[in-house]
């Protein structure tokens, strides 16, 4: 450790290069706490936050009291992290184990293989069980072909929802950054719908992680074209993401999908309602492969990202 402090001490660049590094590798560990996660906790504080400022009646609640929701769950927290990161001899730590807390990648990759098994040996229901823990649609009538595009769907953009858009704010803003981000797209996840109950109040979490999003989705769309098919990914980026409903999800989904080589979207069901939506990407239907290699395309562009990062802390060094 007296190494450590040392090296930082001497060469402060490499600060968060390490820190993301080690925050990384204590994720691939450890993965997510199995019991008290604080998102837990979290999930609970904006639950009550909700039951106390979100009068919806018919309207959708008030787009200021979702505004107020927003601050008071997230700046303590944020401003706690912050204090913490600045106490003598905690910083690097505190950067480590609020990186850690902010990153889903080993569970992503569980909850993907969790499908990608199944599927490979044709339990179609247990497939769909599976992938109904990544999704928020209804799963229980998809075919073997529908499995895996939501799959693959979900694990493209859960890259940047649970990995990239952490790392990013983590290299602004160090361990409160990434923080920032997650708590911000938790709340997106829990109020950012277009219903009755949250068309108001969910306004701000929306609008605010796509704010969040909007820079990391694009560098994790052009991470996703770089690493596999270049000229397809980025033309179907261009063409396609304009059509997706979400700003941040249709680049990433779109350059992944043509990355892949796959065609994704189409119908889906939300809330027993059938939604056709436009096509991404460019290619055969997916299969359990597909999922396989949607893990290592998201895997590959960890190490870049981690790669790119310790690149500039030594050039800086």
């Amino acid at each position: 450790m007296d190494f450590l402090a040392e090296l930082l001490a001497k060469h402060p660049s490499l600060h968060l290069p390490l820190a993301a590094l080690a925050a990384v590798l204590l994720d691939r560990l450890l993965g997510e706490a199995r019991c008290c996660h604080p998102l837990v906790g979290f999930g609970r504080l904006a639950g009550w936050l909700e039951a106390a400022l979100n009068h919806s009646g018919g309207g959708g609640g008030s787009r200021v009291a979702g505004v107020l929701a927003w601050c008071f769950a997230v700046l303590p927290l944020v401003g706690l992290a912050f204090w913490w990161r600045q106490q003598p001899g905690w910083a690097w730590y505190a950067d480590v184990l609020l990186g850690y807390f902010a990153l889903g990648a080993r569970s992503l990759m569980q909850h993907g293989e969790a499908v990608r098994r199944p599927l490979a040996a044709r339990n179609l229901p247990e497939a769909r069980r599976r992938v109904g823990w990544l999704v928020s649609r209804d799963t229980s009538q998809l075919c073997t072909t529908g499995v895996a595009k939501a799959g693959v769907e979900s694990i493209l953009e859960n890259g940047n929802d649970a990995i990239f858009g952490a790392l990013f704010w983590f290299a602004l803003l160090g361990g409160p950054g990434a923080l920032l981000f997650r708590l911000a797209n938790t709340l997106d996840a829990m109020w950012g719908y277009k219903n009755p109950r949250f068309l108001k109040f969910g306004w701000a979490a929306a609008r605010l992680d796509d704010l969040l999003n909007w820079v990391p989705a694009r560098l994790t769309a052009l991470t996703y074209a770089l690493l596999g098919s270049p000229q397809r990914a980025l033309s179907c980026w261009r063409s396609q993401a304009p059509a997706w409903d979400s700003p941040n999800a249709g680049p990433v989904m779109a350059s992944g999908a043509g990355s892949l080589g796959v065609c994704l979207g189409g119908s889906a069901i939300y809330e027993g309602e059938e939604e056709m939506r436009p096509q991404l990407g460019q290619g055969s239907a997916p299969d359990h492969r597909h999922i396989g290699l949607a893990l290592r395309l998201v895997q590959r562009s960890l190490w870049l990202w981690l790669a790119v990062l310790l690149i500039i802390g030594l050039l800086h060094a």
